[in-house]
């Protein structure tokens, strides 16, 4: 069966964490930073900023500082959170989760364009805040959530589904679905 491609790139979407030594061009970058702008946002208050990092000796002190930074990519995009760009305060509260869906759109967008990512947390670990912030020079009211390392690949991986049907409920928690879907991934009968 043949996916929509959508669902392709959501299924080929993996963790990469070696790079070529090749740029990734501006535009494909410029596009990645339209489609974390296209997430969606509490009450469409889009408290998102970007750092798009291409030198070398930012990116080395990334790869020296952070736990998780040592990736060799040639590129990387710093997530940020400004809760004050949301001018309704109960909006503020969910810039976790807008920047989320944003990096998100990031990953996506970057396997159709046959790039790799990885995402490298960094909020809430305070000293991991801290080296972010003064990487890139941010003000005080700007987060850093999280950085996504660009690059194109240097290794390869199938697509895959991480679907475990026990972690599925329906109507409330331990309920399993009755008729034709219990069965749906494993061909047996609802019990």
């Amino acid at each position: 069966m043949s996916l929509p491609p959508a669902l392709e790139a959501i299924f080929r979407r993996r963790s990469i964490r070696r790079y070529q030594e090749r740029p990734v061009e501006a535009g494909k970058l410029d596009l990645l930073l339209q489609a974390a702008m296209a997430a969606p946002s509490a009450m469409n208050c889009r408290p998102w900023e970007f750092v798009v990092v291409t030198e070398s000796d930012k990116l080395e002190q990334f790869r020296r500082r952070l736990v998780f930074g040592n990736r060799n990519a040639p590129a990387a995009i710093v997530v940020c959170g400004n809760p004050r760009r949301s001018k309704n305060p109960a909006a503020r509260l969910f810039w976790v989760q807008d920047c989320a869906a944003a990096t998100e759109n990031i990953l996506l967008a970057a396997t159709s364009l046959g790039l790799g990512t990885v995402w490298i947390g960094v909020y809430p670990v305070a000293a991991f805040v801290r080296v972010v912030r003064e990487v890139v020079r941010l003000p005080r009211q700007v987060i850093p959530l999280c950085i996504v390392y660009v690059g194109y690949p240097a290794e390869e991986k199938p697509p895959r589904t991480q679907y475990e049907a026990e972690r599925v409920h329906w109507q409330q928690y331990g309920r399993r679905p009755e008729g034709d879907m219990a069965g749906a991934e494993t061909g047996e009968s609802a019990s």
